[in-house]
């Protein structure tokens, strides 16, 4: 069973999110083999980035952690809050897993 994991950015941290985002999407495509999905939360026109959503296929808790531990955004200090929850494919895909 994956796990999601959110982040959420420290306030005023804009500077440092985009000075270190070609280092996280290379770590990204590096461990592309890990994820289902990934992406920024944004705001509704589209703009900014202020945290992130990753779902990460594994069954273990410390693969996870370790994922988002090495993670540039995370080296670098982006992050005010991590939260990484073990999450159940009920739709995924198109299909009903349920």
């Amino acid at each position: 069973m994956p796990y999601a994991i959110q982040t959420t950015d420290k306030a005023g941290s804009a500077d440092l999110r985009a000075q270190t985002r070609p280092a996280h999407l290379d770590y990204l495509k590096a461990n592309q083999h890990l994820l289902l999905a990934a992406g920024a939360l944004i705001s509704d026109d589209g703009t900014g980035g202020h945290g992130g959503v990753l779902l990460v296929d594994t069954d273990d808790r410390a693969v996870a952690e370790r994922f988002i531990n090495e993670d540039p955004f995370t080296k670098a200090g982006l992050f005010e809050k991590v939260t990484v929850t073990r999450w159940r494919k009920a739709f995924f895909d198109g299909k009903c897993l349920v």
